[in-house]
C-alpha cells in the first residue's frame, strides 16, 4: 500500500474545507442571493462527479498517454447516478457504489 498522495490529501482537505463549511459557519447564510445558495449546495456532488469521471473514466499509460478504460467503475458510477436521479439521495448514491465496487473486487471481477 503506498502512502505518497496522503500529504496531498491532507493539504486538498484544508485547502476546500473553507468552502465546505461556509453553509454550517457563516451566520445569516440562508439571506444570499438563490444562485449564491445554489451554487453552494452544488459544490461538493460536482467535484464528487468529477473524481469519480476521472478515476473511472481515464487511466494514463507510462508514456502519460490517456486511455479510456473499460471496467467496474463505469457500473458502480452509472448505479450512483441511478440512484441519485432516483432518490435524490446523494448519500445512498454513494453508498451503492462502494458496495458495487467492493463486491465486484471481493468476486475478483475487477
Amino acid at each position: 500500500m503506498s502512502v505518497e498522495l496522503v500529504g496531498l490529501a491532507l493539504l486538498m482537505g484544508a485547502v476546500t474545507y473553507p468552502a465546505r463549511a461556509l453553509p454550517l459557519l457563516a451566520p445569516g447564510i440562508e439571506r444570499l442571493p438563490r444562485i449564491a445558495l445554489a451554487y453552494l449546495r452544488l459544490v461538493g456532488p460536482a467535484v464528487l462527479g468529477a473524481l469519480a469521471a476521472v478515476n473511472t473514466v481515464i487511466v494514463t499509460d507510462d508514456a502519460g498517454a490517456a486511455h479510456v478504460q473499460l471496467g467496474v467503475g463505469w457500473l458502480a458510477v452509472g448505479c450512483c447516478i441511478a440512484i441519485v436521479a432516483v432518490r435524490r439521495n446523494l448519500f445512498l448514491g454513494l453508498v451503492v457504489a462502494v458496495a458495487v465496487a467492493a463486491l465486484a473486487r471481493a468476486a475478483n471481477l475487477a
